[in-house]
This record gives structure tokens, sequence and C-alpha cells, in this order.
């Protein structure tokens, strides 16, 4: 997403299993290189991460 992703919008390079699709291309951008899952992050399953997600998402849409 040349632009940028807005908050709140599925990434264009999701595959339909949610897994990266450029995951180790040089053309993935370098704030999704950046960030790196911990306990505290990924939780006890998938809700909880989705969840994490959208709080950072929503504490940078201003950025």
């Amino acid at each position: 997403m040349p632009a940028g992703k807005p908050a709140g919008v599925r990434c264009v390079q999701l595959t339909a299993d949610n897994r990266c699709a450029i995951f180790g291309d040089p053309r993935r951008p370098p704030v999704c290189a950046s960030l790196q899952p911990e306990p505290a992050m990924c939780g006890s399953d998938r809700a909880h991460a989705l969840r994490w997600l959208a709080t950072l998402e929503a504490a940078t849409a201003a950025c």
C-alpha cells in the first residue's frame, strides 16, 4: 500500500489465511518487519492478538 494503510483497513498483502504474501520480500514495509510478536501481544488466542493490533492501529492512526 504505497500511501500507507489506514487503521482498520485490511492489508492488501494478506493471504486468505491471514499470512503476509510478501514476508521476506524487500518490498515488505519496514514497519511490518520491525513489529516483533511477543507473548503480551499474542496472548492465548487469535482474538487477543487481533484486539492488540487494533489497539496499536488506533493509537497510531493520528500519526
